[in-house]
């Protein structure tokens, strides 16, 4: 059977056309496409120019703070723990106590010692006008024994007095000055303790004033207080334990007092400067809260340089590993209050890096303590005062 001409033409046609209206569809969309990647990488270099390359951001970032370790400043045993873990505790509330008995004798000692020591010091003033008097009569007796022995000598020439009583005035001025040099050393040896001081002042009575301050504060500090104001961590002491001085027996952790440690690259802080804003999210809360802060300081040193084992890069086979600097980061204490963190947590954060203002290292020494807590100060007066008591009861007038 014979294929008809004009219809074969009539699908040439149509095929040469579909074939042209497939080119030309082509042709659009890699128009389209090329259009479209040129449009997202105009966008990425606006949005890098405008934004991105203002911001270092960082994975590698950790909650850090204050953990306060609680330690005794005297030896003893365990008898109350007013704290255990997670419990908060207020600055100056009582956390362990120690036996007191045997701190308490000891300042019962020390204060007896210092009535003693006044009324022995007392003594020494007292007998000051008994050594001069004595000093006097010596001398006395020295001038009748020298009187005594020139006249005796007058009446020697004469035959009147015998050899052997004239031996016997000379041995009385002797004995006399003998007795004048003891009275006169003995009566040295009392203004040498004293002279140029009171009793009060005397330095046996201030000897004795110092043991028993150092007994008051010891009986003091027989009760731990905390030292900050925070939660209990990490406790290690037990009641009825004998612990010693400087033994840890618990942390403290003041959690308004966090910080942020983020360890950047070393290609990331050429622009990082004291003082810029800082966007982070924690694993804690996730993205819904956002927390601000600004940067506090940066590193002087990576971490490498301050580990256990630090780094010895004289080798052969060395490779280079870039290294990173813990930059510290400043948290709002009002969002610290909202969502509470915790040292130790993970997270993200975005540095801004924008105003470059600010310096890169600290340029100024800190006016004031950036942690502080109470002393002894209060203590130290009442034991001042008890000395005071004491000393005045036992000086008399």
């Amino acid at each position: 059977m014979t294929a008809d001409p004009a219809s074969t033409s009539s699908s040439a046609s149509a095929a040469t056309a579909l074939a042209e209206a497939r080119r030309r569809s082509r042709g659009r969309s890699l128009v389209i496409l090329l259009l479209v990647v040129v449009a997202a990488a105009a966008a990425y270099w606006l949005w890098w120019n405008s934004s991105a390359r203002f911001h270092q951001a960082t994975d590698d970032a950790y909650v850090a703070g204050n953990v306060v370790t609680l330690t005794p400043e005297v030896s003893g045993t365990v008898i109350a723990i007013h704290a255990d873990d997670t419990d908060l505790v207020r600055q100056g509330a009582p956390v362990v106590e120690l036996d007191k008995a045997d701190l308490a004798v000891a300042l019962a000692q020390a204060e007896a010692d210092l009535a003693k020591t006044v009324r022995d010091v007392r003594a020494l003033y007292s007998s000051a006008d008994e050594l001069r008097a004595t000093l006097q009569a010596r001398e006395a007796d020295l001038a009748r024994a020298r009187d005594d022995l020139r006249r005796r000598q007058e009446l020697a020439a004469s035959g009147a007095v015998s050899g052997e009583e004239l031996e016997h005035a000379r041995s009385a001025v002797t004995g006399a000055q003998a007795g004048v040099a003891a009275a006169r050393e003995g009566w040295g040896a009392n203004r040498a303790q004293t002279q140029g001081t009171s009793v009060a002042g005397h330095p046996l009575v201030q000897a004795a004033a110092a043991r028993v301050r150092s007994a008051y504060l010891g009986l003091h500090r027989a009760t731990l207080l905390a030292p900050v104001t925070g939660y209990v961590a990490k406790r290690a002491v037990q009641v009825g334990q004998r612990i010693q001085p400087g033994a840890p027996l618990l942390a403290i952790v003041p959690l308004d007092q966090v910080w942020v440690d983020a360890n950047l690259k070393e290609d990331q802080l050429r622009d990082l400067r004291i003082g810029q804003t800082v966007e982070l999210e924690s694993d804690l809360y996730g993205s819904g809260i956002a927390f601000t802060g600004r940067v506090a300081g940066l590193g002087a040193g990576t971490g490498s340089v301050f580990s256990a084992l630090p780094a010895q890069n004289a080798t052969g086979n060395w490779i280079k590993v870039v290294q990173r600097l813990p930059v510290r980061i400043a948290l709002d204490p009002a969002e610290l209050a909202a969502h509470p963190l915790r040292v130790g947590l993970s997270m993200r954060v975005v540095v801004n890096t924008r105003d470059r203002s600010g310096p890169s290292l600290a340029t100024a020494v800190r006016p004031q303590a950036p942690y502080a807590t109470e002393g002894n100060d209060a203590v130290l007066a009442e034991a001042d005062r008890k000395v005071a008591a004491i000393i005045a009861g036992n000086a008399g007038r």
